[in-house]
């Protein structure tokens, strides 16, 4: 016989080990444990099918040739069993068997053998105690069950009226879905002062914050849930939060997800602070014969070196081919993670690599950072828009920590941030970064890429040429009188200003700054802006060499001004 392989969970991680054995090991009996009746679908896209991207649900689990990935299809086209809708209760390692228990018919246990166990269990969703939060109406987003329950409320016609609790990917996505396709009058909840806490800075999620607002969504940030109101027979009503009640006729929980490590504890296998298994560079367990991957696990990450859960399916899947490789006899590894995410949010793309600034100095760094708006390419190519990337190094020894990036095309967004995560595990410095070389043509990218640009505003910020500050900072200090502005375009841009601020918006053009040094304040703080930053670099240098140096440059201009503060 065989290599008998039994792999717990049938979604992402788990099929992918699956077929990579019998690939590479045809005589291998391979079995699949899933709780569900559905697998091998892509959860990621549950908030595409609610929203209506995807039109039925069988789209999420299918192959790209439009084949349902369903049991008769893994028996028949990949020679892997599927157990369905049975549990798996225990694993004894001294036995080597997995004790499962059928959920059809709620039968005894039964001890299933193996010779090498992975496990690819998941993340559970975290449901915060908040009374009401088990009322009709209330559900998690983790599997095509609660999508399903989502989508038919709405399509019904139940639902005019929703709250998401929760501003990460998730909480972003489903307000998203609910709001555009079926024009549900959507809140949006959360605890931070900022959309997607662990994913980008405050800037960065201030532009994606008024992105949303302006497409209806209403976003109520530093707000805590306090209680669902509702009846068990009619549902949910309504949403009581510290500083208001919000009408609604269902509550989206989206406040994030922990590693399922549990059926791995319980057998004394090692987990880590946040309750994930801890693996090696194999991906093997404290147990030789037992892997795991997924969002089951705690990886190192690649710049911090903190062992961390990262619950995105573009690591299970790989992942899950390095383990099928080493069941299979192979020296695969999988070092770790810089957490390189995206998402699209209404006509928006995000994507952040490595560290943002908080977390960077977490982990003991000393952060900077530089911000750039820049067309995402060639500026005379008509249809060039602008992009915002942040890059931050850590400031004595200048390594690249981390890369954020917001702009309207998602695609360019995703390409800049690929490229820095790339050299992430790798130490690079900032003047690496400055010299990569990137593809250019007009259609795609200036001949100076903003991924450059963000790397050389970040070294004259180093090297103490540019002293930057960021645009809520400036605006926090404008609106405390703390400092005035010097602005630098032309009287036309500046000409609202001047008329709304008077003496404290100063306006002389770059160009004829050098001849009009004398009516530039001394003594007083001084802001200098332009529309997207290098004309105000350039004036604060002018400035130095006159003596004048009390001024702080805003870091991506005008342009990330009226973004993150339409209301200046």
């Amino acid at each position: 016989m065989g290599l008998n392989v039994l792999v717990v969970g049938a979604v992402a991680l788990g099929p992918k080990v699956a077929c990579r054995v019998k690939r590479l090991l045809p005589s291998a009996q391979i079995t699949m444990i899933e709780k569900d009746c559905r697998f091998s679908y892509g959860g990621c896209g549950i908030p595409y099918f609610v929203g209506g991207d995807v039109q039925n649900i069988e789209g999420l689990c299918s192959t790209s040739a439009h084949t349902l990935r369903d049991a008769v299809f893994f028996e028949t086209a990949k020679g892997v069993a599927i157990r369905s809708q049975t549990e798996a209760v225990a694993i004894d390692r001294e036995q080597k068997t997995l004790t499962v228990r059928d959920l059809r018919n709620g039968s005894g246990t039964t001890a299933l053998p193996y010779d090498k166990l992975v496990l690819a269990t998941g993340a559970t969703p975290v449901v915060p105690p908040i009374p009401g939060a088990d009322l009709p109406g209330v559900s998690v987003v983790s599997n095509l069950d609660h999508a399903d329950y989502i989508k038919e409320r709405i399509a019904r016609g139940d639902v005019h009226r929703a709250v998401v609790i929760g501003a990460g990917a998730i909480g972003l996505e489903m307000a998203e879905a609910l709001a555009d396709m079926w024009e549900v009058e959507t809140t949006l909840v959360e605890m931070a002062d900022q959309l997607l806490p662990q994913a980008i800075g405050p800037d960065m999620a201030r532009l994606v914050q008024n992105h949303m607002a302006a497409k209806g969504v209403h976003v109520r940030l530093s707000d805590v849930v306090t209680r669902i109101v509702g009846d068990p027979e009619t549902g949910v009503t309504a949403v009581e939060t510290k500083s208001t009640r919000i009408p609604c006729d269902m509550v989206i929980l989206a406040v994030g997800v922990r590693p399922n490590g549990r059926l791995a504890a319980e057998a004394g296998l090692a987990t880590g602070m946040h309750g994930g298994i801890i693996v090696d560079h194999r991906l093997r367990t404290s147990d030789p014969d037992i892997y795991a991957g997924g969002d089951c696990i705690e990886m190192i990450h690649l710049v911090s070196g903190a062992r961390v859960p990262m619950p995105l399916g573009s690591l299970a899947n790989r992942q899950g081919r390095i383990i099928g490789t080493n069941i299979a006899g192979g020296q695969a590894r999988f070092d770790g993670t810089v957490g390189t995410f995206c998402i699209k949010v209404f006509d928006v793309g995000v994507a952040k690599a490595g560290l943002t600034s908080q977390q960077a100095a977490a982990a003991g760094f000393d952060p900077v950072h530089s911000v750039v708006a820049q067309a995402d390419r060639a500026h005379f190519y008509p249809s060039q828009a602008i992009m915002y990337a942040k890059l931050i190094a850590d400031r004595a020894t200048h390594r690249v920590l981390g890369i954020e990036a917001v702009g309207p095309n998602g695609d360019a967004v995703k390409a800049r941030v690929d490229a820095v995560a790339a050299l992430l595990p790798h130490g690079v410095d900032v003047a690496a970064i400055s010299n990569l070389e990137v593809a250019y043509a007009p259609p795609y990218a200036s001949a100076m890429d903003i991924v450059n640009n963000a790397a050389n505003v970040l070294d004259n910020i180093l090297m103490g040429y540019n002293d930057p500050i960021d645009v809520l900072a400036f605006v926090s200090d404008f609106n405390a009188e703390k400092t005035n502005v010097l602005d630098v375009r032309g009287p036309v841009e500046s000409k609202a200003f001047r008329e709304k601020y008077g003496k404290r918006w100063l306006n002389i053009p770059q160009n004829e700054l050098v001849r009009r040094i004398a009516e530039v304040p001394r003594g007083q703080s001084i802001c200098l802006i332009c529309d997207t930053g290098p004309r105000s670099y350039e004036a604060q240098r002018v400035l130095k060499a006159n003596g004048i140096d009390n001024t702080k440059n805003v870091q991506g201009g005008y342009g990330m001004l009226s973004r993150c503060e339409p209301d200046f």
